[in-house]
């Protein structure tokens, strides 16, 4: 098996979809230390620029001299913390629904969710560009998992009506990771509502960035009717809110079915209560801070203005996700180590995470970023494309 392995590494290798990882000395920030070199980097989920905020730092210590370091046991046995129970309060009123629940990560509440809802006996219907957390919480269920492409409401609808399973779940991203556009919840709704069927959104990318007060999808463009017993909504706080961790809102009796059968929830220990205790301070940040949400308004627009004369288009949006599409991996990798040797880091993405001939590097803003920060990287991509 060991030299099957080796061999299947350097196939990777060389069809340009290796990965390494780059260590990271020192906090998250626009300008960090790789290795013992400098970058500007374009790399991080930190969107709001939390992530090394001094308030937050305050907190984490506050919270250790509170709580201690570790939960010591599940939620379910004995740690269960006073911090988590008033963040879950905190974060299902700040996002308008009944209960909420915490989770260590994103890809664990999703599995909690999917699994705990759907079985054999179930449809699952899945934008074709949701997250590998979704897909994979979907194939656990044994459900009947029915994908429809990027944004289609008009096949979901098609897919819906001649479903004859026993419960309906609709899962979508809410932006879409790798590629910044945003789901027309609203309207995702209004179909689930019509078909009864469940709709599961992940907002990971959303929280803290869109809407008011920057509180998610839920109110992007504008508010969605909250008050409805189909709607769950998942969300994740190692982006915009710059600590570490997941939750999911919802109505009563979903969020105790979570408690009760979701097993990434029940089988594992809790989460630190001292992450809790900061993101109490992270979300009066995020509610108060509305100057970086302002931020990065003006940051991605000017950043899509400077890039518009490249050979590499930018794909549609008007999240602080801008994917510029290098097509072919090998083309996307050269672009990355170009950047590189300028110290720059954007990343390229390649498939699986892509389609393939998808490629692209994954331009991530941040409200730490500068006006200058943008134009360093517009003058070292026009370098590259010769213009």
């Amino acid at each position: 098996m060991l030299p099957d392995l080796t061999e299947a590494l350097q196939q990777r290798k060389q069809a340009g979809l290796y990965r390494l990882r780059p260590v990271l000395e020192g906090p998250q920030s626009p300008h960090v230390t790789i290795e013992g070199r400098d970058f500007l980097a374009f790399c991080s989920n930190d969107y709001l620029g939390l992530a090394n905020h001094p308030a937050l730092i305050a907190a984490v210590a506050e919270g250790a001299q509170r709580y201690g370091v570790g939960s010591g046991a599940s939620h379910l046995i004995s740690g269960h913390s006073r911090a988590h129970h008033e963040l879950e309060e905190a974060l299902a009123a700040f996002v308008g629904l009944p209960r909420a629940l915490l989770f260590s990560t994103g890809y664990m509440a999703n599995m909690a969710v999917v699994t705990a809802l759907a079985g054999r006996e179930d449809a699952i219907f899945a934008d074709r560009l949701n997250h590998a957390s979704l897909n994979d919480a979907a194939l656990l269920t044994r459900a009947r998992f029915i994908r429809y492409p990027h944004l289609d409401l008009d096949v979901l609808a098609r897919q819906l009506e001649a479903t004859t399973a026993r419960y309906r779940l609709v899962i979508t991203d809410a932006v879409f990771s790798m590629d910044g556009d945003t789901a027309p919840v609203a309207e995702l709704l209004a179909l689930c509502r019509r078909f009864d069927a469940w709709l599961l959104v992940d907002d990971a990318h959303g929280f803290g960035v869109l809407g008011e007060q920057g509180r998610g999808c839920l109110y992007y463009p504008q508010q969605v009717e909250r008050d409805v017993p189909n709607l769950i909504y998942m969300a994740t706080l190692g982006k915009a809110a710059g600590v570490s961790g997941a939750f999911v809102a919802a109505q009563a009796p979903v969020i105790e079915t979570l408690i009760q059968h979701g097993r990434t929830y029940g089988y594992t220990t809790a989460a630190p209560p001292l992450l809790a205790h900061t993101l109490l301070t992270s979300l009066q940040l995020i509610r108060q801070d509305v100057w970086r949400r302002e931020r990065l308004v003006r940051l991605i627009a000017l950043l899509r203005q400077k890039l518009q004369t490249l050979p590499w288009p930018l794909l549609p949006s008007e999240t602080p996700i801008q994917p510029l599409l290098a097509g072919e991996n090998q083309e996307a990798v050269r672009l990355d180590r170009a950047l590189c040797e300028r110290g720059i880091r954007v990343p390229a993405i390649r498939p699986p995470t892509v389609p393939q001939g998808m490629a692209r590097l994954r331009i991530s803003l941040s409200a730490a970023h500068t006006e200058a920060d943008v134009e360093q990287l517009s003058v070292a991509l026009h370098e590259l494309a010769g213009c």
